[in-house]
């Protein structure tokens, strides 16, 4: 512990509450290191002992490590591999970086690394998210809130699928490979239920004599627990992949995992074995492939773009809609702009409405015209008088009344 000399540079070593700082002065002068060591000592001292309880020196892995393990009570294991692979890139930076040095400097430069790297603005302000987290849990964050900026993100709302793209392409997902394909993506147009959900949907949550799908592992509060109704077509698809399976259990994945193989002269794919106690994996190469082979272009999550904006535009309450997408009343209006393709029609039909009139206010609107057009007779025949002349159109239904002067 103390000072030392390392290739002509002066360098410092203390240990405060049990952590060693081993730090270089940048200095040639052993005057000045053994200041830099002074001032160096109190910042740190000052940052950990000045109010409120003591708390041991942390470097950012560490602290890392002990803040996802408290919260993975909470978390749910899709939450969880999002923390851990935004603590990945974090990590790369901030590993062994004190944490109380972690200055609003350092996080923007972080964020210009990752732009560099092509990172999405959305991804690094997730990662920045987690950090904010850590650095709240030691309650070193509201000193660099107000100099902290997260990236300017642009909102997508993804894309409605046309009743044609619908048709081709869920006639090649019953060509699929993967049998699961076809009764998957029908699920999500006709429940809006998000990708995981459907996943990792069990027998339990499927209730064929009140035809209701209970959801359950939801990413929201307000999504879990919300019960769907099963409508005529989704209950003829669900009801014969459930003969696909005689031995099912309750606690079974309804979309267990597979393995395929190829039968025949053709090589068709067929399964030789599944197991239902664990679910399939993802769809990723069943679904690219049933897209390409369609011509039609759209995420997974689309469908449940294209489910919420049919419900939208074929007049379903908003508030029914929100419930059966799992919005949040503090999410709900947002969640509607994002996920509502509100298509011209369906605006055309909402301002008709307002001005449907009963036959006694169409009578008061006709009565009112024709008042308008005796008062421009009148100011018609006073202007004549004065030398102007003017040019009358009287009341018309479909032409704007109005009176052109020259």
């Amino acid at each position: 512990m103390g000072l030392y000399r390392r290739g002509g540079i002066w360098w410092f070593k203390f240990k405060v509450a049990g952590c060693v700082v081993r730090e270089s002065s940048r200095s040639s002068s052993r005057s000045l290191a053994a200041a830099a060591e002074r001032t160096r000592r109190i910042e740190i001292e000052a940052g950990y002992n000045g109010i409120g309880k003591k708390q041991r020196i942390q470097i950012f892995s560490v602290a890392a490590n002990l803040w996802l393990d408290s919260k993975s009570v909470h978390f749910s294991p899709r939450t969880q591999a999002i923390e851990k692979a935004n603590l990945k890139h974090l990590e790369k930076n901030f590993s062994n970086q004190i944490l109380n040095d972690i200055s609003a400097d350092d996080i923007a430069d972080y964020q210009r690394l990752r732009m560099r790297e092509k990172a999405a603005p959305k991804t690094i302000n997730l990662e920045i998210g987690t950090l904010r987290a850590i650095l709240r849990k030691n309650r070193m964050w509201a000193n660099l809130q107000p100099d902290v900026k997260m990236l300017r993100v642009k909102e997508t709302s993804g894309r409605v699928l046309t009743e044609d793209e619908e048709v081709l392409l869920l006639d090649e997902c019953t060509k699929s490979r993967s049998r699961a394909m076809y009764p998957a993506v029908i699920v999500a147009l006709n429940t809006c239920m998000r990708y995981s959900e459907i996943r990792l949907l069990r027998w339990f949550q499927i209730d064929f004599q009140k035809r209701m799908i209970t959801v359950s592992g939801s990413k929201t509060q307000a999504g879990e627990g919300r019960v769907i109704p099963i409508n005529e077509r989704l209950n003829t698809v669900l009801f014969f992949w459930s003969d696909k399976f005689p031995d099912r259990r309750p606690a079974h994945f309804v979309f267990p995992s597979e393995r395929y193989g190829a039968a025949g002269d053709a090589f068709d794919a067929c399964v030789y074995d599944f197991d239902p106690t664990n679910p399939i994996g993802n769809w990723k190469e069943a679904w690219e492939a049933a897209k390409k082979r369609a011509g039609v272009e759209c995420r997974f999550h689309d469908l449940r773009h294209t489910g919420c904006t049919r419900m939208l535009e074929r007049g379903v309450p908003f508030a029914v809609v929100a419930e059966v997408m799992g919005w949040s009343a503090s999410t709900a209006i947002r969640m509607a702009k994002r996920y509502g393709h509100i298509g011209n029609a369906a605006r055309r039909q909402a301002v008709e409405a307002l001005s449907s009139l009963t036959v006694s206010d169409t009578e008061g609107a006709q009565k009112w015209a024709q008042s308008q057009n005796a008062n421009l007779r009148e100011n018609a025949k006073l202007q004549k008088r004065n030398g102007s002349s003017c040019r009358i159109r009287t009341y018309n239904p479909s032409v704007n009344s109005r009176m052109l002067c020259h």
